[in-house]
């Protein structure tokens, strides 16, 4: 008999369990997480009545791998630039949210009588909301549009970046077992020196070297590229004491910046969804059921704590942060849950072996309980609002509109505070890199060049190395002028020549001194501080040169940050711009089992309902091009639909079931625009007495009248002169209506 690892005998069990468990939450439209959770549950150890995982430990591996690969995905979601786009309504509101849910976290562990250990990372495990839960609830309600989602998927962004650090300091204390003000200072310094070295250096390489071998990237080696550089950064920041989590997070935010992201994101999509089922069933694995009925009365109270602390933390941080209070609301109950983040910290503190048993499935009772909650949360926050309206004074109704008003107006810095702006980044920035390139060569190169040429001579080759990098961002550090404009309004005053001057020489002191105390790590102090004086010469006279190489670094480093935008622009211009409303076609099949099979385009009100149009019906060999309303739909038959992205979106969702574009070539189904001209057969006629549907089997979308856009026109409207109809049918049927008479054929765009 043929042997068989019983990691494959388990995983076959774990993903067997999780198939069955997700079928039946998808047939309940319930979240998946769950549906995995309650699959590792029954495959654990604490269930009798299926078969159970036989090597815990390697599942655990497994599960750490779904750990990388979810916060990788999450990175190539994130993007650095979408932070900063984010606003500071959603960061102060995160802020807050988080602070008082760590404060109320430990207070609650500690009224428990747990220790302080538990206290700190429950304070942890409910500070974070789950990004899947809401965006999945947002979707399920038809609520994405409206104005406080987008101040939620903002908070949700800043939340995740703060779950990040979370994680390292919370690694941080759990190793000292204190709270050690200096160590923790220390740690925080360190994430944000290896941040900001990790992005410059990702950014600047990782999309060239993606350009480089763009031909010879198919899907495969694409793949293969990606989650190698995710794995590289892992080793990396384990290597210099952070989480293997941090790592995958870093190098998806910096991939998300290359025009590849989205391929990316696709092609990891299945990997995450494989390796996280496996992380989310190994945290169904570790709940004890008698643990769970131990400790009912800290699930009912932390669950309580959880809706009530999340919903008014959020709701008094928005608030705080300028929003007007029904936004607040709404946002405060969204967010009231816990998710995965929640079950990595809390894995995190088992790994450490820092925290007591119980913290573990109380922290997942929890997050199912409030996962149930939150649809209902989010359907009650406007009914909420307007009980709560009614019954506060009038007076706090004005002051709270007032300061709403008031805190969302938009100030203009000064030039004082663009020029110090300016230079702080500079200065962090250069004095980053300067560090980075100096302990690189003192800890790395000079061993090997020791060892190659001789003790004397390898200090000599690796310190005049080391300065010919750093050449560059001294230079930017010491001299260059940041914010021109900004900078030469403040010295055409003379108040600010003082300041100006002391801020130049802080540079240059700053420079000199992160020179002396590189050389410092070759030499003696007699010949640091001459070589110190040498280098400081040779930037003075070397000055233009050096400028024109730093300058040709940062044009690289900002072409490949703004390369994702560049190619999207570009794109546009290259495509023909469809309709004021960037409507486009797009195929769907007819499924068995959906409840429009048999019904008439009538009954459906596709186009009232969703606000698209049924261009074309492929049914079997047959085409029907604008089908009548009385045309039923039946299983097997291909739309082809035109409607916005968001109208697209909104029918995928409704019909389920997405099929590949149609071959064009089969299709005499196009959409173009054509102008009304006197003398043509449809000038002065409303839509239904043009004949478009009749004799060129074409349909009206839209129509643009000046300034003025029509989606959807009714049939009665009149056509008139200049008018823009955007028509999808048949060109060549079509453009003869349009035809002015005696007018020769000409080509529609």
């Amino acid at each position: 008999m043929i042997h068989l690892p019983n990691l494959i005998m388990d995983l076959a069990l774990i993903l067997g369990a999780a198939a069955v468990t997700t079928l039946i939450f998808k047939k309940l439209k319930q979240p998946l997480v769950l549906g995995y959770i309650i699959a590792g549950i029954l495959v654990g150890p604490y269930f009798d009545l299926f078969p159970t995982v036989q090597e815990k430990d390697n599942i655990l591996i497994w599960s750490e791998i779904g750990v990388i690969f979810l916060l990788f995905s999450l990175g190539l979601e994130f993007s650095f630039k979408k932070l900063m786009k984010v606003g500071g309504s959603a960061s102060i509101t995160a802020f807050v949210e988080v602070v008082v849910m760590l404060g109320l976290g430990y207070a609650t562990g500690m009224l428990l009588g747990w220790n302080a250990m538990d206290s700190i990372f429950l304070g942890g495990v409910l500070s974070i909301s789950s990004t899947t839960i809401i965006i999945r609830a947002f979707e399920e309600l038809g609520v994405k549009g409206q104005k406080f989602a987008g101040l939620v998927f903002g908070i949700l962004v800043v939340e995740d970046l703060i779950a990040i650090v979370l994680l390292v300091l919370l690694s941080t204390l759990a190793v000292s077992q204190q709270f050690a003000g200096q160590e923790m200072l220390i740690s925080v310094v360190k994430l944000v020196f290896f941040l900001i070295l990790w992005f410059i250096g990702g950014i600047f390489f990782i999309p060239t070297l993606l350009k480089k071998t763009k031909k010879l990237m198919s899907e495969e080696t694409l793949l293969v590229t990606s989650i190698a550089l995710c794995l590289l950064m892992v080793v990396l920041a384990t290597q210099v004491g952070f989480s293997a989590a941090l790592g995958a997070f870093i190098m998806g935010s910096i991939l998300a910046e290359t025009t590849q992201a989205e391929k990316i994101e696709h092609l990891v999509k299945s990997v995450k969804d494989l390796f996280g089922a496996i992380f989310f069933v190994s945290v169904g694995m570790l709940i004890d059921p008698e643990m769970l009925q131990r400790y009912l009365g800290p699930v009912i109270l932390i669950t309580v704590i959880t809706l009530v602390g999340k919903t008014l933390s959020t709701t008094l941080g928005a608030v705080l942060s300028g929003q007007p209070l029904k936004s607040s609301v709404q946002a405060g109950m969204s967010l009231a849950q816990i998710g995965e983040f929640s079950f990595i910290i809390a894995t995190l503190g088992l790994t450490l072996k820092v925290t007591s048993d119980f913290l573990y499935p109380i922290a997942v009772a929890v997050s199912a309980v409030t996962t149930f909650t939150t649809p209902y949360m989010i359907k009650v926050a406007e009914p909420f609002y307007n009980w709560l309206d009614k019954r506060l004074p009038e007076k706090w109704k004005t002051s709270l509109a007032r300061y709403s008003s008031g805190a969302q107006t938009i100030s203009q810095a000064s030039d004082w505070q663009v020029v110090l702006k300016g230079y702080l980044t500079n200065t962090v920035v250069c004095s980053v890199i300067l560090l980075a390139i100096g302990l690189l060569s003192s800890i790395y190169i000079l061993p090997k060049a020791n060892d190659l040429v001789g003790v004397k001579s390898g200090k000599i080759v690796t310190a005049a190395v080391t300065f010919l990098a750093m050449a560059p961002f001294l230079w930017a550090l010491a001299v260059r002028q940041v914010q021109g404009k900004a900078y030469s309004n403040l010295r055409a005053q003379n108040k600010y020549k003082g300041p100006l001057a002391l801020l130049r020489i802080a540079r240059i002191t700053l420079s000199v001194f992160l020179i002396g105390f590189m050389v410092g790590r070759f030499f003696s102090f007699g010949v640091a501080f001459t070589v110190t004086l040498a280098i400081v010469a040779v930037l003075i006279i070397f000055s233009r040169k050096i400028q024109v190489f730093y300058d040709r670094l940062e044009a690289r480093f900002f072409s490949n940050f703004n390369a994702r935008e560049a190619a999207a622009e570009a794109q546009k211009k290259k495509e023909p711009v469809l309709a004021p409303w960037d409507a486009h076609l797009a195929s769907f099949n007819v499924h068995a089992d959906w409840d429009g099979v048999g019904k008439t385009l009538e009954e459906l009100g596709l186009r009232e309902k969703y606000g698209v149009n049924i261009a074309l019906i492929e049914r079997g060999e047959r085409l029907i091009p604008i089908p009548p309303k009385s045309e039923r739909l039946y299983p097997g038959d291909r739309l082809q639909v035109i409607g916005t992205d968001d109208q697209i979106t909104a029918f995928r969702n409704y019909i389920e079931y997405h099929v590949p574009a149609l071959k064009q070539a089969r299709s005499e189904v196009e959409l173009r625009r054509y102008e009304v001209q006197p003398g043509s057969q449809v000038f002065g006629k409303t839509i239904r007495q043009s004949g478009i549907r009749e004799l060129a089997h074409s349909m009206v979308v839209g129509i643009e009248r000046g300034e003025e856009r029509i989606l959807n026109p009714i049939s009665d409207m009149q056509l008139e002169d200049g008018d823009v109809v955007w028509v999808v049918g048949n060109p060549r049927r079509t453009a003869a209506l349009f035809r002015a008479k005696g007018e020769a054929p000409k080509k529609t765009v």
